[in-house]
């Protein structure tokens, strides 16, 4: 299977992570691609920008861990996973998790399945800076719900 699990500071081609993880596999049918962005707003406060830290070597685990799970549930072709870490601002790329696989159910399921653990089980801490200082960003009730549904 075509894997490549990433964790870095560079922003990524997300149209060219979806040409790779198909490339040359005439069996793949679909392609699903999660992208998450930084957005300018949490909790109702303007958030300028976002330092996402991680324990290296530990995340990537994780990471891998993730993937090996839902390749165990679902038959796949490929799977991308990218997170970036460092300072981010309003609007840049910060995930993506792009699975291909002979059909659209597994693809759509395993690519859910994937960004739904990433969110709650990869060891990844995040810092807002709004204008009332800098915080750390919370679980939030609804990614474990995510989790849990699986």
């Amino acid at each position: 299977m075509n894997r490549h699990i990433l964790v870095q500071e560079q922003p990524f081609d997300a149209a060219a992570e979806e040409r790779a993880v198909r490339a040359g596999n005439p069996r793949v049918g679909a392609v699903v691609t999660f992208l998450g962005l930084m957005r300018d707003i949490n909790e109702g406060d303007q958030v300028s920008a976002m330092t996402l830290e991680h324990y290296p070597g530990m995340t990537e685990k994780a990471l891998a861990a993730i993937v090996d799970e839902a390749e165990s549930r679902w038959d796949l072709e490929g799977v991308r996973v990218i997170h970036r870490v460092g300072e981010l601002k309003p609007e840049e790329p910060i995930v993506l998790v792009t699975v291909a696989s002979r059909h659209r159910g597994d693809a759509f399921r395993a690519c859910e399945f994937i960004i739904d653990y990433l969110k709650t089980r990869a060891p990844f801490w995040k810092k807002e800076r709004t204008a009332k200082g800098e915080r750390w960003v919370e679980a939030r009730r609804a990614d474990k719900e995510a989790e849990a549904r699986w």
